[in-house]
């Protein structure tokens, strides 16, 4: 980008090494457009920042005219680039869904019948706020950033915090995995894709609500008959969710969002079952639930621990067992197995041993 649009993230002077303060600056580049602040840049991450270059330098007046209406100024452009880039139109920073057309045959459409009007009067749901999950991975990250990486065992002294910081690390990975995914398919456009995963939501609606007050077990079994009767392939249905997973992230829809999750879970990716635990210990798209959620991370634990591939930052070997114990703690709850501190320690779990020459008093 021109030199008036690189001054929000200061590099100092050129010199042709990547030292501290150009990782840095890729930090707050990551952190500002909700993507994980690692400081090295993936292949996606870094196409954006060399094409926002390249359009800020070919805009000219426009480009000017842009940052002047803009109330984050040179940073806005990146917002507008990256919405575009996920075929997502941008408003002022927030992302909404959007998208025109019919989209057929790659990514089946998915509908639900218009519910009936019940005769249940309601005062307290209207206009209630809804939390963005976009909104706290943005805060999340910028303190991941100024903390200088992410929480680990040894160092978690919030719980609460470091489940939010891995769940807004699984988004970013959600994203980037739907990402590949629209990439492969052909004869749709993004905007098209996104609409398509709009319309599953509904579909997919009772069964999040579910979600907030039904055990895993019943969830499961609820979303494994509407899996049957879909009639797709398990494949197809899986690759239809994980394109969807990442839309529902990228514009807020957490009905989208976590009923992709469920579907994927049920057809035996249960690495995803973490994201619901993530969203009822969180409160975000469900009811906050910590009881519910502690099964669903323990699912999500077993399939990690069984060697299934691990789905969300697969370089972090310990990742699994930090959300669980995160999880575990900020519910108030020991690990299950784990021995209580303080608890009276039975003789019968001693250990025994006999020295020669020694004698032991009655």
């Amino acid at each position: 980008m021109p030199q008036r649009v690189k001054r929000g993230f200061p590099v100092g002077t050129p010199d042709g090494a990547l030292g501290p303060r150009s990782r840095g600056a890729i930090s707050q580049y990551q952190a500002l457009l909700g993507f994980a602040p690692t400081g090295t840049l993936n292949s996606w991450e870094q196409e954006l920042l060399v094409q926002s270059f390249y359009r800020a330098q070919a805009g000219g007046a426009l480009t000017a005219q842009q940052i002047a209406t803009d109330p984050r100024g040179t940073k806005g452009l990146l917002f507008a680039y990256r919405d575009e880039k996920l075929g997502v139109p941008s408003q002022g920073g927030q992302m909404t869904a959007a998208g025109t057309g019919t989209v057929a045959g790659a990514v089946p459409q998915f509908s639900a019948a218009a519910s009936g009007v019940t005769g249940l009067p309601s005062f307290m749901g209207q206009g209630a706020a809804q939390v963005s999950l976009a909104s706290l991975c943005n805060k999340v990250s910028l303190v991941t950033n100024s903390n200088g990486g992410f929480v680990t065992q040894v160092t978690m002294t919030d719980p609460a915090f470091t489940l939010s910081e891995q769940f807004c690390l699984a988004r970013t990975y959600a994203i980037a995995q739907s990402e590949d995914h629209v990439s492969k398919v052909s004869g749709f456009t993004p905007q098209q894709i996104t609409q398509q995963c709009e319309g599953f939501g509904p579909a997919m609606k009772e069964y999040v609500s579910a979600l907030s007050l039904k055990s895993r077990e019943e969830v499961m079994q609820d979303v494994s008959g509407f899996v049957l009767a879909s009639g797709m392939a398990p494949a197809q249905l899986a690759g239809t969710a994980k394109i969807c997973l990442g839309v529902g992230y990228v514009t807020d829809n957490m009905d989208v969002a976590i009923g992709s999750a469920l579907i994927l879970t049920v057809v035996g990716e249960a690495a995803y079952a973490e994201l619901m635990g993530h969203h009822l210990a969180a409160g975000i798209g469900a009811a906050q639930r910590t009881d519910l959620s502690l099964p669903w991370f323990d699912h999500s634990y077993s399939a990690g621990s069984d060697g299934t591939t691990l789905v969300f930052a697969p370089g972090m070997f310990d990742r699994a067992a930090l959300v669980r114990l995160a999880a575990y703690s900020a519910a108030g709850r020991s690990l299950p197995g784990a021995t209580v501190p303080g608890a009276p320690v039975s003789a019968s779990t001693l250990p025994s041993f006999v020295v020669p020459g020694s004698t032991v008093n009655p």
